[in-house]
């Protein structure tokens, strides 16, 4: 299985239109991959909180949900609120690139007029197959925090030989959230995130250790440039299940591209048992 993450420059020079249409071409340039991954909110920029209301798109009448997002619809065409431009842009992307395309984040504007942090999923077809409204908001009394709800769902997305568990960004540092995933059967996960270059150790370290304890693999793609006056980490990074990095980018805009053994996740979990040996934890959420 081919995964494309794609570490995008965020400019405040380039319009949010023009980025969302060099975005669109990029997806396209990844036919050929199985899976393509985009950062968190790479629209307006993770810090550019004061674009988070003025940009928020509807998801064409979809709720929070954790499989189904669109109804098998593609996106814009369930009845409900007009798509936003970046829905309808990442439809037509993965349905012309033929790949499964995790679109990072946008803030959404849901039903009850809240906004969250909402990650995307498209199947080849160009449907909005599932969507995931961040759970852990970042900011502590400011920022994100305040200006956008929580989710409350786990979400996983069956492809055809492994099956994704979403986070988006700050999740990252919860690793309870991952072992909930791990007992709803996920054996990858995917993170788009906004992560800041000052932070950046925390970042390769943490994709790394979820990896490890979780005998998944982890694949984190990340913004580069400045916006908001916040450098971005860049160092998009996909980790395989004994925690091996499979390949890293610089702190610019780059595509990483790797291939995954969907084998490897039973192979690790069987040669060193460590799940089996669990304690602690959650309850395995109902199916």
């Amino acid at each position: 299985m081919r995964a494309s993450l794609i570490q995008i420059d965020v400019n405040p020079d380039e319009s949010i239109n023009s980025r969302r249409r060099r975005v669109g071409s990029l997806i396209r340039e990844q036919r050929g991959s199985d899976l393509v991954v985009l950062p968190e909110l790479w629209t307006v920029g993770a810090f550019a909180y004061e674009l988070f209301a003025d940009e928020a798109e509807t998801l064409a009448g979809t709720g929070e949900a954790s499989a189904g997002a669109g109804d098998g619809l593609p996106a814009g065409t369930d009845g409900g609120a007009p798509a936003g431009a970046t829905v309808r842009e990442m439809s037509e992307a993965a349905r012309e690139a033929g790949v499964w395309l995790h679109a990072g984040s946008v803030p959404e504007r849901g039903a009850d007029g809240v906004l969250y942090n909402t990650s995307l999923v498209f199947s080849p077809d160009g449907e909005l197959a599932h969507s995931y409204r961040k759970i852990h908001r970042f900011g502590f009394d400011k920022g994100e925090a305040v200006l956008m709800g929580a989710g409350s769902q786990l979400v996983t997305v069956p492809l055809p030989d492994l099956t994704l568990g979403l986070a988006t960004c700050y999740d990252l540092r919860f690793p309870e959230l991952f072992r909930g995933l791990v007992d709803a059967g996920a054996q990858a996960f995917v993170i788009p995130a906004g992560w800041p270059e000052r932070r950046r150790a925390h970042w390769t370290l943490l994709a790394r250790a979820r990896a490890v304890e979780n005998q998944a693999y982890v694949l984190a793609c990340g913004t580069g440039g400045t916006h908001a006056g916040v450098e971005q980490a860049g160092h998009s990074i996909a980790v395989d299940p004994w925690g091996e990095v499979l390949a890293e980018a610089g702190p610019g805009e780059e595509v990483l591209i790797v291939d995954l053994d969907p084998a490897r996740v039973a192979e690790t979990r069987e040669v060193f048992p460590a799940l089996k040996d669990r304690v602690l934890g959650l309850e395995p959420p109902k199916r």
